[in-house]
């Protein structure tokens, strides 16, 4: 999801350390001269400059990703400009700095950029921008929910008071809510129950209305409704973790390697290895912690749907102590369903489980990754599962 350039290619380069009031920017041309200057934050004030200065010369651009969004980066790309957005830990840091200001950011930005040192993140069209500001609504009520479940029982235990029985595996139904709103316990301990029995109901109300807002803003979207409906395809991807995925990787076309979800959620295995020495680790747990979280969660969904998965998680589980190999597994799972997501979105297909027993096979994509390819290319074989169709 990076995009590259070529220092060759411009004249000068802009290193911009942004916050909400504020534009840092340092100029560096190939000979190394630089020019330090601050203004207030605005896109107008910045094209106006380099206008007036850097009129007759090609000039790119860089800063770094944080809560100003991608307004500055919009706004360049409407002149044709070019601009990277940097991910704040991929910038090359020197060993021992003890002073950090606005200014020697944005030199430390520019002499990387003249360098060509740095990549860009993927950044998202307004369509995928829109989505994901639904998609982190819904997870902060999801969020919200669990905690005040966590208040309420927490508020029974310190009571002494059981938590009512249900039937239902879920135990939230309406019975458990009424039962709770009629509860004997003392003045203090009523007041704060009936305050968090309200609170969750606020927040289950909001989470379920955002739900519906996102079914309807992708609805509009003929793209965001079509791939929504290949990753459902997918035995144990559901509707919360597809519009979740979707918002996360954006457009379809960024997509490279079959490695790269995997990477891109932090599901991969850190490793430090040296001439035959191979030496891997936990997985390196970078990116969106919710959505490796989902993904996880629907591995133990899939593996009993999905015959091929179970015996692939039965073998890691195999090779490892029993302590820790029912968390390896289901891992290895979560990295191994994330090719299966790249195999439906860059082909543009479902994935459908037949009475043929065919499933899509990922061995030609893994020897080809193994061997330095970056864009493989999917078959079709006959096996005992389902298929790509």
């Amino acid at each position: 999801m990076n995009s590259g350039y070529i220092p060759r290619n411009y004249e000068v380069f802009a290193g911009l350390d942004v916050d909400k009031s504020s534009i840092a920017a340092t100029f560096t041309n190939h000979a190394g001269q630089l020019k330090s200057i601050k203004m207030p934050y605005n896109a107008e004030n910045l094209l106006n400059y380099v206008r007036n200065h850097y009129k007759e010369e090609k000039i790119i651009f860089a800063y770094e990703a944080g809560p100003t969004g991608f307004v500055l980066h919009d706004k360049l790309k409407e002149q044709k400009y070019e601009c990277l957005v940097l991910a704040a830990a991929n910038i090359p840091m020197a060993v021992g700095q003890k002073v950090k200001t606005n200014r020697l950011d944005s030199i430390k930005i520019s002499e990387n950029l003249r360098g060509g040192q740095l990549k860009s993140i993927h950044v998202p069209s307004q369509s995928y921008r829109q989505l994901r500001h639904l998609v982190q609504m819904r997870d902060t009520f999801v969020a919200e929910i669990k905690a005040t479940k966590c208040r309420i029982k927490a508020l029974l235990l310190y009571e002494n008071i059981a938590f009512p029985e249900s039937s239902s595996t879920v135990g939230w139904t309406c019975l458990v809510i009424s039962q709770l709103k009629n509860i004997n316990c003392s003045e203090g301990a009523r007041l704060k129950l009936d305050h968090l029995l309200s609170s969750y109901e606020f927040f289950r109300r909001s989470m379920l209305q955002t739900m519906g807002e996102i079914r309807n803003y992708c609805k509009k979207e003929e793209e965001l409704e079509r791939n929504i409906g290949y990753l459902r395809s997918i035995p144990g991807i559901g509707q919360a973790t597809a519009y979740h995925l979707i918002a996360r990787i954006g457009d379809y076309r960024e997509l490279k390697r079959v490695n790269q979800i995997g990477s891109f959620v932090g599901l991969v295995p850190r490793e430090k290895s040296t001439g035959d020495d191979i030496n891997r680790g936990s997985i390196t747990s970078i990116g969106d912690k919710r959505l490796r979280c989902k993904l996880i969660q629907c591995a133990w969904i899939c593996i009993n749907k999905d015959t091929e998965l179970k015996s692939f998680y039965n073998l890691i589980y195999s090779r490892n102590n029993k302590k820790v190999a029912a968390g390896k597994a289901i891992v290895a799972v979560a990295r191994k369903l994330t090719t299966r997501i790249f195999a439906v979105l860059t082909q543009q297909r479902n994935y459908v489980v037949d009475n043929r027993k065919e499933i899509f096979s990922l061995k030609k994509e893994e020897t080809m990754l193994l061997q330095g390819e970056t864009r493989p290319t999917a078959e079709l074989v006959t096996t005992s599962e389902g298929s790509i169709l």
